[in-house]
């Protein structure tokens, strides 16, 4: 009698081993196929910022020739070959240099939040121009929209300019336009926003109207630039989202102070 408890008690053990390593191999398995999908997804956008990064800069190749303000130029006609909605170029100057990318519009602003300049589906998207807006940036307040990619690329630089000290030394960017124009902009408020805010305006009733938008601009700001908007003024406002959360933005705002006709 003691010899069969003796087997029927080794018999349970065995089973609650086998129990046992099957419940392992399945926690193994399913940690391995997390760990696969975890690889793919980040393989995959590595593999997006890698052949973003690489598209942009062909693109600055093709169509740029570099140096300072003076001497910088953007062949239009060669980005007009490569996308027909090409309306300009937005560079910074001295800093920060890696925001140096033409600029598109869409039919809505859906169209370039995915999509490349050249067409391409990936996450980095283009630089583009409010579906609301003017081509030719004429109205009181145009506004242009980039992602903050983690590479450093697109607007993801936006944010140096927290930095007080950091506007102090490059308070200026500029946009070229296919009608050979450069366009000087000089930043006056930098701050953090949320979506769909007085901010995103881009028609104004009035000169009141307008005037207490240039107000809320200012006092929104992260710091005083001593810059003062006019009723006359047109408006850039440069947008991107932040680390925040999905309701809010980090936008540059400058006043259009020269333009300039290139020869």
């Amino acid at each position: 009698m003691a010899e069969i408890k003796e087997k029927k008690k080794r018999h349970r053990g065995r089973r609650k081993k086998k129990k046992g390593s099957v419940l392992a191999n399945l926690i193994l398995v399913i940690a391995a196929a997390v760990f696969c999908v975890s690889g793919f997804q980040l393989f995959k956008i590595g593999k997006g910022y890698v052949s973003g990064r690489s598209e942009y800069k062909k693109l600055e190749e093709l169509a740029v020739t570099k140096g300072n303000p003076d001497k910088f130029r953007v062949n239009f006609e060669e980005l007009l070959n490569v996308n027909e909605d090409t309306i300009g170029w937005i560079r910074f100057y001295p800093e920060p240099s890696g925001i140096n990318y033409p600029i598109v519009q869409g039919a809505d602003n859906q169209e370039y939040l995915h999509k490349t300049f050249s067409a391409n589906e990936n996450t980095m998207g283009a630089i583009f121009l409010s579906a609301d807006n003017s081509a030719a940036f004429t109205d009181r307040n145009s506004i242009v929209y980039g992602h903050r990619m983690k590479d450093g690329s697109m607007f993801r630089h936006l944010s140096d300019y927290e930095d007080e000290k950091f506007w102090e030394e490059n308070p200026y960017f500029y946009i070229y336009t296919p009608d050979n124009c450069r366009h000087k902009y000089h930043i006056y408020s930098v701050g953090q926003v949320e979506d769909m805010t007085d901010t995103y305006l881009t028609e104004f009733e009035s000169d009141d109207a307008f005037r207490s938008f240039l107000n809320m601009t200012k006092e929104i700001s992260m710091y005083d630039t001593g810059v003062e908007p006019e009723v006359y003024d047109k408006i850039m406002t440069l947008s991107t989202c932040t680390s925040a959360n999905d309701n809010h933005r980090f936008v540059v705002r400058g006043i259009l102070e020269e333009t300039t006709e290139l020869k």
